[in-house]
C-alpha cells in the first residue's frame, strides 16, 4: 500500500524516453472542467438570469488561429440551468477579462461599453491626424479652448465658495480651545464633587463609630479600685441585707419565736382542769421568755428558744407522771 504514495519512481539505467510513443491528439480537443460563471448573464432563449459564481460542468477548448502575445485563448461551453441552451464565452487576456460569444447577454457592462467607445473614438482621431495635418491644428485649438473654459469655471466656483463660506481658522482654533477648557473644567468639578461625597461618607462613618463608643462609655461600670485602703472595710456600716439570709435560714430550720401563735403549734393545749392546776409562776416565766426572744437579738432568741423547748419537755414529763 505504501508504493502508491511514492512520488519518485524507479528508472532503470537503460531507460530512454525517446522510445516512448507520443499520442497524436487533435488540436481542438475538448476537456471537461468545473468552473464558475465569470460574470452575470441572461439567457437569450428563455430569459433566465445566471449570476456570477454559479458552478457549471463546462467543456474547454483552445481557440484556433487566435492568440495574444503568444498566450492561447480558451473557449468554454456551458448550458442554461432552465432551458439547457448552449452558452459560449472565451478568455480575453488583453483586458484580463472574458468576452461573451453567443447564447446569452452580459449584464452590468455599461461602464465597459463606455470605455470601449472612448477607445474607438481615440483610435479614429489618431488615424485622422496621421493623414490630415490641418485636422491636428483644429483638434489642438479645440482642446485649448476646452481647457480654458474648464479653468474659468473652476475659478468661478472657488470665488463663489469663498464668498459664501469665509473660514476663519483662528476663530476655529479659539473655539476649539474654549471647548477643551470647558470640558476640562467640568471634569475637575466632577472630581471635586466625588471627593466631597467620599469625605462626607467617611465623616458620617466616623461620627457613627464615635457615638457608639460614647454610649458604651456612658454605661456604669464597676470600679474595682474604689477602696484604696484595706481598713476601709472595717469602717463601713454593716449592710442589713446580709442579715436577711441568716434570719431566713434560721427561721427555716427552727421557726419564728416572736409570736405566741407560732409557739402554740408546738405545744398541745391542756384541759381547763389541768390549766387551773398549773403553776402560775411557770406560765409567767414562759411569757417573759417568749417576749424576750422576740425583742432580743438573734443569739439571745436562739438561747431563749432552746430554754423554752427544755421547759416544755419537762412540763410534758410532769403531765405524764400526773396522769399515771
Amino acid at each position: 500500500m505504501s508504493e502508491r504514495k511514492v512520488l519518485n519512481k524507479y528508472y532503470p539505467p537503460d531507460f530512454d524516453p525517446a522510445k516512448i510513443p507520443k499520442l497524436k491528439l487533435p488540436k481542438d480537443r475538448q476537456y471537461v472542467v468545473r468552473l464558475m460563471a465569470p460574470f452575470n448573464m441572461r439567457c437569450k432563449t428563455c430569459g433566465e438570469y445566471i449570476y456570477k459564481g454559479k458552478k457549471f460542468n463546462a467543456r474547454k477548448e483552445t481557440v484556433q488561429n487566435e492568440s495574444y502575445l503568444g498566450l492561447p485563448i480558451f473557449r468554454f461551453y456551458i448550458k442554461c440551468t432552465r432551458c439547457l441552451a448552449e452558452i459560449t464565452f472565451k478568455t480575453d487576456p488583453e483586458n484580463t477579462d472574458y468576452t461573451m460569444e453567443h447564447g446569452a447577454t452580459r449584464n452590468f457592462q455599461a461602464e465597459k461599453l463606455l470605455e470601449e467607445e472612448e477607445k474607438r473614438m481615440q483610435k479614429e482621431r489618431e488615424e485622422e491626424e496621421l493623414n490630415n495635418p490641418m485636422k491636428v491644428l483644429e483638434n489642438r485649438t479645440k482642446d485649448s479652448k476646452l481647457e480654458m473654459e474648464v479653468l474659468e469655471n473652476l475659478q468661478e466656483l472657488k470665488e463663489l465658495n469663498q464668498r459664501q463660506a469665509n473660514v476663519d481658522f483662528e476663530a476655529m482654533l479659539k473655539q476649539y480651545k474654549e471647548l477643551e477648557e470647558e470640558q476640562r473644567r467640568k471634569e475637575q468639578e466632577e472630581d471635586e464633587q466625588e471627593m466631597k461625597a467620599m469625605l462626607e461618607q467617611a465623616q458620617n462613618r466616623r461620627l457613627l463609630v464615635d457615638s457608639d463608643s460614647d454610649e458604651e462609655a456612658a454605661k456604669p461600670r464597676p470600679n474595682p479600685t474604689a477602696q484604696t485602703k484595706p481598713t476601709d472595710i472595717l469602717q463601713e456600716d454593716p449592710q442589713p441585707q446580709s442579715k436577711k439570709p441568716r434570719m431566713e435560714s434560721w427561721e427555716r430550720s427552727v421557726g419564728k419565736l416572736s409570736t405566741k401563735a407560732q409557739l402554740a403549734g408546738l405545744v398541745a393545749r391542756r384541759k381547763e382542769k389541768d390549766k387551773e392546776k398549773a403553776d402560775p409562776a411557770l406560765e409567767n416565766g414562759m411569757e417573759t421568755k417568749g417576749t424576750t426572744a422576740s425583742t432580743g437579738s438573734l443569739p439571745a432568741a436562739a438561747a431563749a428558744a432552746t430554754s423554752s423547748l427544755g421547759l416544755l419537755g419537762a412540763y410534758s414529763d410532769s403531765e405524764d407522771s400526773a396522769s399515771d
